[in-house]
């Protein structure tokens, strides 16, 4: 082979024939007026081709010139006009597609003749070989087309989806439609942004079959944390994806919407055991209250006042202190609740303990009564350990942060025959196992009883109060 036919072998590429390549390489030794001869133009001009080329849509980035990929589309937009500046010019034309491949997704505006062309066209699923100008865009990169050419003989292993779930979201998506159950909202936030306007977010949590996920609610679509409230079923519509700290976020802006649906969804929460958190890990973690502190105020050195509340959360691994800042310090919760908290921060606590801080990115899920613990009709003998006590065996702490189950102060009646006082006290199971440990909200008391009870039930005991513990003779 000739110097022209190494080159082109080199460029191992379809986006021109080798006979367009050698007319490609006469046009610029002719251009050059003889200060390059074949081998030189033809260098010249793989140089050109492969400029730009990126190995998958994820690669493109918006400091390039031109970038260059092969990508299937999964959304086609309508087709616009807009008035140019020029008041004698014709209006222009605009078409956004969606386009993705194996690495990301990316939006591809194309326009005018190109774009009038393509909304009669181009259709979802389609093959695209193209070529444009890469830009910092309102949802991400964004790609200005200069050039677009069918490519029907290139795979790309995109799926093509009318509806997500949280396990199908991936960087860079847009126009997702997904359904998920509200598992927590946030209050609505403010900020200042750099034209001097103010912005609003919020976010939601949400939840599937397949997992969860942080939706971010931007300006008017802010509403929906006042609409909506955990447990209802929602639809987010052309929402986009985007990473923030290692974890994706579904944005919902304007051109978005979320809105209620009667559809069934089953969320099954995941969370970290406790005893395997580590410091600086962002964790979810589930479980059950076992004590609750009243809510503190501080000054912060900006002279406003926060709130912090601490509650005491066990699983059947360990337990560990959450520390329940801002408004989430304002939610009702005690003993008994069963709960999943998310994003929770883990951070050094007091006397060398882990904490668990939970922030504005917190979602706090309330669970339902038995999802931590053992199946009704299982004995105490067969729960697990963990949510019976403490990892050291300790009984729990009482909501004023005292283990002393001695200075419990049910109401008494009269005295039995062996001198013992009758009592009776209502509470929340919080200590399954033996002994039985209720707690109504201020105090903790110690019941002997044989009773099958089960972690967060609400039970009366009346019996005989002896050395601080209650002999029950009876529990319903």
């Amino acid at each position: 082979m000739g110097a022209i036919e190494d080159t082109y072998a080199d460029l191992e590429t379809d986006e021109v024939s080798l006979d367009e390549f050698r007319e490609a390489v006469a046009e610029k030794v002719e251009q050059m007026g003889g200060l390059a001869d074949e081998e030189t133009a033809a260098m010249l001009l793989a140089h050109e081709l492969e400029d730009g080329e990126v190995n998958g849509v994820a690669d493109v980035t918006p400091e390039m010139d031109e970038a260059k990929f092969v990508a299937k589309v999964v959304s086609v937009g309508d087709l616009r006009t807009f008035e140019r500046d020029d008041e004698e010019a014709e209006d222009g034309r605009v078409l956004n597609v969606e386009v993705a491949d194996e690495t990301g997704a990316i939006r591809v505006s194309l326009w005018d003749e190109q774009a009038a062309n393509a909304s009669e066209q181009l259709q979802v699923g389609d093959v695209l070989r193209v070529a444009g100008r890469p830009k910092d865009g309102f949802n991400g990169v964004e790609l200005s087309a200069d050039r677009v050419e069918p490519d029907p003989d290139t795979e790309i292993d995109v799926q093509i989806q009318d509806a997500y779930r949280v396990e199908d979201l991936s960087v860079g998506l847009s126009d997702v439609t997904l359904v998920g159950e509200v598992l927590d909202t946030d209050a609505v936030r403010t900020f200042d942004r750099d034209d001097g306007s103010q912005g609003r977010v919020a976010n939601l949590s949400l939840g599937d079959e397949t997992g969860r996920v942080t939706v971010t609610l931007w300006d008017e679509r802010t509403a929906a944390v006042d609409e909506f409230a955990a447990g209802d079923v929602v639809e987010v519509v052309d929402g986009y994806v985007r990473e923030r700290d290692g974890s994706i976020e579904l944005h919902v802006g304007n051109r978005g919407a979320v809105e209620a649906v009667d559809e069934d969804v089953e969320y099954v929460p995941e969370s970290t055991p406790i005893a395997d958190v580590e410091l600086d890990d962002v964790a979810d973690i589930a479980g059950v209250i076992r004590s609750a502190d009243p809510k503190r105020t501080f000054d912060r050195d900006d002279g406003s006042e926060g709130q912090v509340r601490n509650v005491r959360l066990q699983d059947d691994s360990g337990d560990i202190r959450v520390a329940l800042w801002g408004e989430k310090a304002d939610r009702d919760l005690g003993p008994g609740d069963e709960v999943l908290f998310t994003d929770v921060e883990i951070q050094d606590g007091w006397q060398d303990d882990l904490e668990a801080s939970a922030g504005w990115r917190t979602s706090i899920v309330e669970l339902a009564d038995g999802a931590m613990t053992a199946d009704e009709g299982a004995s105490q003998d067969d729960q697990p350990a963990g949510l019976g006590a403490y990892a050291d065996g300790t009984a729990p702490e009482s909501a004023s942060g005292s283990t002393d189950t001695e200075d419990a102060s049910p109401s008494t009646g009269e005295s039995s025959d062996d001198g013992g006082e009758s009592v009776e006290f209502t509470g929340t199971v919080v200590q399954a196992r033996d002994p039985l440990i209720l707690d109504d909200g201020t105090e903790t008391l110690s019941v002997e009883t044989d009773a099958d009870v089960t972690l967060g039930q609400t039970v009366t005991v009346r019996g005989t109060m002896s050395d601080g513990r209650l002999d029950a003779d009876e529990v319903r």
